[in-house]
C-alpha cells in the first residue's frame, strides 16, 4: 500500500476546506432603490385615482363583457358550480349527453348564446328582411321603367323630328300651290277690266293675317331668317345705314328696292295666338292638317308626289303614309 505524502495530504485538504472557484455564481449586484420623493408619490396616486376614476365609454364596456363572456364559454363547468352540482345529483356524468337518449342522439354542448342588444321583438329581423327584399325590388321594377321610358322617349324624339321634316316640306308644297294660284288669278283676264288708275297691291306681299295658318310658321321663319342676314351683312360692311334708319326723302320704289318695305317685318315680333295654337299641335296632327289640305284644295297627294286631275284621285293608295308603303 503506498501511503500518500504530506504535501498531496496537504493540496486535498486545501481543496475540500477552501472554495470552488470553478463553479461559484456571481450574483448580480442588487441596484439601491432609490426612496420615492413625495411629489412622485402624489404623482403617482393621481395618475392611479384618475384611471380608476375614469368613466368607461359604451365601446369599452361592450368589448370587456364580450371578453368575458367568451372567456366563461370557452371552459366547461367545473364541480365547485352550482349547477353543475345539481346535474350531477340528478345522474349526469361528465362527458354524457343531456336527457334520456344519453347514448346517441343528445346534445353534449351548450346552446351558443345569442346577445340582443336592441329593443325590437323576436321577429323584428325577419320582417326587416321582408322590408328591404321588397324595397330591392321596387328599385328593380323603377330601373327597369325608367329604361323602358327612356328608350320609348328617345324613340318618339327621333319620330318627331322625322315627322318635322315631313311638315316642313308639306308646307313647302302648299305655299307654292297658294303662291301659284294667286298669281293665276292676277292673270286672270277677267280683271283686266280693272281701271288703270287704281294701283295693284305688290304680288305675294301681304300681311302675317293673311297667310293661310298651315304655312304661316314657314312664311315668319324664312322672313326671320332673311332679315338677321341682312342685318348681318350691314354690320359686316359697316355702313352707316342701319336697318332700322328710315329716310323721309326715299319713295316706295326706294324702299322696296332696298328691302326696307316688307309688311312682314313688322308682324315678326308680333305675337299670334292662332300660330301659337296651331305649333302647339302634335307633329302629326299638324302633318295630316296640312297633307288633307292639299288633297281637298289642289287635289295633290304629298306620299306619291303627283297632282290628280280630280277630286277622285284614281290610284292614289290613300291618305296616309302607310298606305303608301
Amino acid at each position: 500500500m503506498v501511503k500518500p505524502t504530506p504535501s498531496a495530504a496537504k493540496i486535498t485538504d486545501m481543496g475540500d476546506d477552501g472554495d470552488d472557484y470553478m463553479n461559484m455564481v456571481i450574483a448580480d449586484p442588487v441596484e439601491k432603490r432609490e426612496k420615492e420623493t413625495y411629489t412622485q408619490r402624489r404623482i403617482r396616486k393621481q395618475r392611479e385615482a384618475e384611471i380608476k376614476g375614469r368613466t368607461k365609454s359604451k365601446a369599452e364596456l361592450r368589448a370587456e363583457e364580450k371578453a368575458a363572456r367568451e372567456a366563461a364559454l370557452s371552459k366547461s363547468l367545473d364541480a365547485s358550480n352550482k349547477g353543475y352540482k345539481m346535474m350531477k345529483m340528478m345522474g349526469f356524468k361528465e362527458g354524457s349527453a343531456l336527457g334520456r337518449s344519453t347514448t346517441g342522439g343528445g346534445r353534449t354542448e351548450p346552446l351558443n348564446i345569442v346577445v340582443k342588444e336592441d329593443r325590437g321583438g323576436i321577429g323584428l329581423d325577419n320582417e326587416k328582411k321582408r322590408k328591404f327584399r321588397e324595397q330591392v325590388e321596387q328599385e328593380e321594377k323603377r330601373v327597369k321603367a325608367e329604361e323602358g321610358d327612356y328608350r320609348e322617349r328617345v324613340r318618339k324624339g327621333r319620330e318627331d323630328r322625322r315627322i318635322e321634316g315631313l311638315v316642313h316640306g308639306a308646307q313647302k308644297v302648299a305655299e307654292k300651290l297658294d303662291t301659284e294660284a294667286d298669281g293665276e288669278a292676277e292673270d286672270d283676264p277677267q280683271q283686266a277690266s280693272t281701271p288703270p288708275s287704281v294701283p295693284k297691291p305688290p304680288r305675294n306681299v301681304r300681311s302675317t293675317s293673311q297667310i293661310n295658318i298651315l304655312w304661316r310658321g314657314l312664311v315668319l321663319h324664312r322672313e326671320q331668317k332673311d332679315r338677321e342676314r341682312r342685318m348681318r351683312y350691314d354690320l359686316h360692311q359697316s355702313l352707316s345705314r342701319l336697318p332700322t334708319y328710315n329716310d323721309p326723302d326715299e319713295d316706295k320704289d326706294d324702299k322696296r328696292a332696298l328691302g326696307t318695305d316688307n309688311p312682314l317685318e313688322e308682324d315678326v315680333e308680333q305675337e299670334d295666338p292662332e300660330l301659337d295654337e296651331f305649333n302647339a299641335l302634335e307633329p302629326a296632327e299638324r302633318l295630316g292638317r296640312v297633307v288633307g289640305y292639299l288633297r281637298e284644295t289642289y287635289h295633290y297627294c304629298f306620299w306619291c308626289k303627283y297632282r290628280y286631275s280630280d277630286e277622285s284621285m284614281e290610284g292614289c293608295p290613300g291618305a296616309t303614309e302607310e298606305d303608301h308603303d
